[in-house]
């Protein structure tokens, strides 16, 4: 037998245990990649942004967020809608207002992001339309004085 096992050359480190598997070197992914310098790794933050559905709990906001993806079968953008619970400590936001979703960590099962207030961009047309609609500065036929 021992010259039936010589002759095929099927000796392995793993026969009889000689090996332990413990000391074989397998690739670890929790080890981190060999930095130049002292160059930081830098991880982008998640941010979304959605409209508050549900402000009725304490503390909490849902907030839905849309997206386009392409359609699995059409491949057509089609909107997708996903509903996130954020944490919003002053309860500050109401149902309709526009929040960005920054990722923290978890704070209860279901909320991992915060509830952050949306700058509004200078010159929309939300301000034109609240300001009567009219850019040219001639004043409309029901705001000029009856004669």
């Amino acid at each position: 037998m021992a010259s039936l096992t010589q002759a095929l050359n099927l000796w392995s480190p793993f026969a009889h245990g000689s090996t332990p598997l413990s000391t074989l070197s397998k690739p670890n992914s929790f080890t981190k990649p060999a930095s130049s310098g002292s160059v930081p790794v830098i991880r982008a933050m998640k941010t979304m942004q959605g409209r508050v559905v549900c402000a009725t709990n304490d503390k909490t906001v849902a907030v839905e967020v849309v997206r386009l993806a392409p359609h699995p079968k059409y491949k057509r953008r089609v909107r997708m809608k996903k509903k996130y619970q954020a944490h919003d400590p002053d309860n500050q936001f109401k149902v309709g207002d526009v929040v960005k979703l920054e990722k923290s960590r978890p704070i209860s099962k279901t909320k991992s992001f915060v509830a952050l207030p949306v700058v509004p961009r200078s010159g929309s047309k939300v301000e034109a339309a609240a300001g009567g609609g009219n850019d040219l500065g001639i004043p409309l036929e029901s705001q000029q004085p009856v004669v």
